[in-house]
């Protein structure tokens, strides 16, 4: 049996921005109305099926509360690709996208980026205009997702894989 690369990403984020519900839908299939913040950091492995073939990513999910901050720096080594993940309800999110950016150039300086807008089955969402600028600035693709209904889902991890194949 062939042993498949393993490829270390990571999914930053304020807190309430649906990262842990993105990795529980992609690893898992589930979605859970029920809320457990993250503390410090979690990660799953999970298969990833590209063209070039399969891939094992490691997937960190990093505590989005402020007080996890210089914690979490520690876990952005080694990373090869990093999704940034902002709820497209809450402006905010996507403004402090660049201190999460900047806070992983710190460690990686090379780092490669997927912004993510997530919680598109909700109403109220904000101009993905602003998103789109920014992922342009970071040199970046913005995906929307819903850990909710599952969209996007597939492609944001697929996405993920393949800029951390290419790194």
């Amino acid at each position: 049996m062939e042993k498949l690369p393993v490829l270390k990403v990571v999914i930053a984020g304020d807190e309430n921005v649906g990262k842990t519900s993105l990795v529980r839908r992609y690893c898992e299939g589930k979605f859970d109305e029920s809320r457990v913040a993250t503390i410090g950091v979690d990660f799953q492995t999970q298969t990833s099926h590209l063209p070039t073939g399969d891939v094992k990513l490691s997937i960190w999910d990093m505590a989005g509360q402020e007080r996890f901050r210089f914690f979490r720096q520690d876990f952005y080594r080694g990373a090869l690709a990093t999704a940034l993940v902002y709820d497209v309800t809450l402006p905010e999110s996507l403004a402090n996208l660049e201190t999460w950016a900047k806070d992983v150039l710190e460690v990686v300086p090379a780092q490669k980026f997927i912004v993510v807008g997530n919680k598109i089955d909700m109403e109220n969402m904000v101009d993905a205009s602003a998103a789109q600028q920014f992922a342009e600035q970071h040199n970046a693709t913005h995906i929307c997702t819903s850990a909710k209904t599952g969209a996007g889902v597939e492609d944001l991890f697929t996405s993920l894989a393949t800029l951390a194949v290419n790194k």
